[in-house]
């Protein structure tokens, strides 16, 4: 017969825990009721790695080439997304670890790993706005892979869901810089 779809799943007795417990055991957090596909999971959390040091970089160079009217707040804001992009990096490379795999630090190929690009920006106003479209773009990818992984491993989609909700916090911050800023004015 088959279970209704709201069916409570049934809790595993003690016995069973405490020996599967000690089956694999090399395999620290990662227990026989991990039900995520590890290579997918992996592989979706160094592309969000990668994500996040590209926003790191981006936004170290935008908080030291900040010139301009506002510059010196905006340059301020920089470095803190800066910081708390690289702390997602570090939970997010903390969590790949957990998980038995490697992070991929590597520089080669570090923007075509990154669901983010990097563009520089020449003005204020245009780094503002690459950095909101970086955070758009990990809006997106971040909240896809939640619902991806969700009921799979549900203490990666928690880091993401809290990784999540201070991109958001960014695009919301960068929005009001851009509302904030005069308009360079149009060319003839």
């Amino acid at each position: 017969m088959n279970a209704k779809p709201d069916a409570k799943p049934q809790l595993t007795d003690v016995k069973t825990l405490r020996l599967r417990a000690r089956r694999h055991i090399e395999e620290g957090a990662v227990t026989e009721g991990y039900r995520g596909d590890r290579t997918e999971v992996l592989k979706l959390l160094n592309e969000a790695l990668a994500t996040e040091l590209v926003c790191v970089l981006r936004y170290r160079r935008h908080h030291f080439m900040a010139r301009g009217i506002a510059s010196k707040s905006v340059a301020d804001e920089f470095l803190v997304h800066s910081n708390e992009e690289q702390g997602h990096a570090d939970r997010i490379a903390e969590r790949i670890v957990q998980l038995g795999g490697e992070p991929d630090f590597s520089p080669e190929g570090l923007t075509a790993r990154s669901h983010a690009e990097y563009i520089a920006g020449t003005t204020l106003v245009d780094m503002i706005k690459e950095d909101l479209v970086a955070e758009r773009i990990a809006i997106d990818s971040y909240r896809e892979i939640i619902e991806y992984i969700d009921h799979d491993d549900p203490t990666t989609s928690r880091l993401m869901k809290d990784i999540l909700a201070v991109e958001e916090e960014h695009a919301d911050e960068l929005s009001d810089l851009l509302v904030g800023l005069p308009l360079p004015a149009a060319r003839s």
